[in-house]
């Protein structure tokens, strides 16, 4: 029985290297995995189809099998936003090869408003959701039963009691914690709640490794909120661990927001197979303002490794300067490559990120990286003031992006995400603003400060990158 299983393992471990090697996005990625299939396979072939699978299938199947009604409303949504189009001659050139990425052109006639921290965010959002009249849509990673998610909930019965529709969408694996008791209430009210499901068909059962980690909040198909922040009291820095919680959020009014509603209906029909009834024409912001934006919805469902892309793309087109928040800083070898070049060019790359760790792993990787960025003068700051989790960036004076992506290979290949693109001279003004507060609250890292760690500390951070494609 036991030569058997031996046996078993070993052609379970060939047969799962060929896989990984004709389907792994990543040449490090397939040797790694090669090598530990048929070398140690009792505990690599397990491991490989929980966290190996780089592309998710079922979710490919799922968007083929809507292309009819998909491409009809998409088509009904790009004719709507077609007069709305911002010409190319007026497109900043870092928004230019993202639009083939969004499939979606840059649209003006937008409002954009800055949200900082959660305070500023969460009663934006709320007052949205109470004056909405024909739906809510709310997609989060993680929802809390807290004081921040109870005000939640309370807020989205009280529309139900109303009339109006709600669609609530979750991460199952990042509200793993979230009662059935929150979600029946909301349901009894007639709120529609599902998870994301990632492990969703036959196939896909042991598929572990995806995250939905969207945070996306629509009303009336007319104003949207994208951001970092989710919901739980942490996120309003009532966390005596981290304290305050340092994140931003954006407020879109305008036609760019039917890009946000797709990516939510394309998420709900993966759920649910089923589509709800949206408003699909586009109004221009009600105070006439025209800020122009590109909502960039990635994942690993994308034929291209659409979020690397998008971080590559952004900073190759900076002139002057890439500005660059993120909580995990584990990124891709292309990225890297990309903040050398920016620094040989004398852009002014700066990145932010936390000085207080919350995931261990990221945090002691991200220092295997800063030698190889910083030898062209790229300069990393670290966040003093409690926890910085806002993914942002700033290039040059022209474009400043919000979203939910983070610089790791989590986000570049195995979360679902979205970013908002702005191009707005106002916009782009508070958000250099918002960096340079930031930076006041942070210690600018010493060159060689990684070398000047004991031997035991940088055998850790060589330790942890070696785990970087799964963490």
């Amino acid at each position: 029985m036991i030569t058997v299983l031996v046996v078993l393992f070993h052609v379970m471990g060939l047969t799962s290297s060929i896989h990984a090697v004709m389907s792994t996005r990543t040449s490090q990625g397939a040797i790694a995995w090669a090598v530990c299939l048929n070398t140690f396979p009792y505990l690599a072939v397990p491991a490989y189809w929980v966290f190996g699978r780089s592309k998710f299938e079922g979710y490919v199947v799922a968007r083929r099998n809507t292309d009819v009604l998909n491409e009809q409303i998409e088509r009904a949504a790009i004719e709507t936003v077609a007069r709305y189009r911002v010409p190319d001659a007026d497109r900043a050139e870092a928004a230019s090869a993202a639009e083939g990425l969004a499939d979606m052109p840059v649209l003006g006639g937008n409002q954009v408003e800055l949200l900082i921290d959660g305070d500023a965010t969460f009663k934006s959002i709320l007052r949205g959701i109470d004056e909405a009249k024909e739906y809510v849509l709310v997609q989060f990673y993680i929802v809390h039963d807290d004081g921040l998610g109870r005000a939640l909930k309370d807020h989205l019965l009280a529309k139900a009691t109303q009339g109006v529709r709600v669609y609530f969408l979750y991460d199952e694996i990042g509200s793993h914690d979230l009662p059935n008791s929150y979600r029946k209430e909301l349901r009894d009210a007639g709120v529609e709640v599902n998870e994301f499901n990632t492990r969703k068909g036959r196939r896909n059962r042991f598929q572990l490794n995806f995250r939905n980690h969207r945070k996306i909040v629509v009303t009336d198909g007319r104003e949207a909120w994208i951001g970092g922040h989710n919901v739980g009291d942490e996120y309003l820095g009532k966390d005596p661990k981290f304290g305050h919680w340092r994140d931003t959020h954006v407020r879109i009014e305008g036609p760019a927001v039917l890009k946000a509603q797709i990516s939510f209906m394309e998420d709900w029909y993966w759920a649910t197979e089923t589509l709800p009834k949206l408003n699909w024409t586009a109004q221009s912001a009600s105070d006439g303002s025209d800020a122009r934006v590109l909502i960039i919805p990635t994942g690993p469902a994308d034929e291209l490794e659409t979020c690397n892309l998008m971080f590559v793309h952004a900073i190759n087109s900076a002139k002057e300067r890439i500005w660059i928040a993120s909580p995990y800083f584990v990124p891709e070898h292309s990225v890297i490559v990309a903040l050398q070049l920016a620094g040989l060019r004398g852009v002014d790359v700066r990145i932010l990120i936390p000085d207080k760790p919350d995931h261990l792993l990221v945090y002691l990787a991200a220092y295997s990286y800063f030698d190889d960025a910083g030898q062209t003068g790229a300069k990393f700051y670290r966040y003093q003031d409690g926890f910085l989790h806002e993914k942002a960036m700033l290039i040059d004076d022209q474009v400043a992006t919000i979203g939910t992506a983070n610089f790791d290979n989590r986000s570049f290949r195995l979360n679902f995400e979205i970013t908002a693109a702005i191009t707005d001279p106002t916009f782009v003004t508070q958000v250099e603003h918002m960096f340079e507060d930031d930076f006041k609250r942070s210690r600018l890292m010493e060159e060689g400060e990684y070398n000047r760690k004991p031997w035991y500390f940088r055998l850790g951070v060589r330790l942890a990158r070696l785990t970087a494609p799964i963490q």
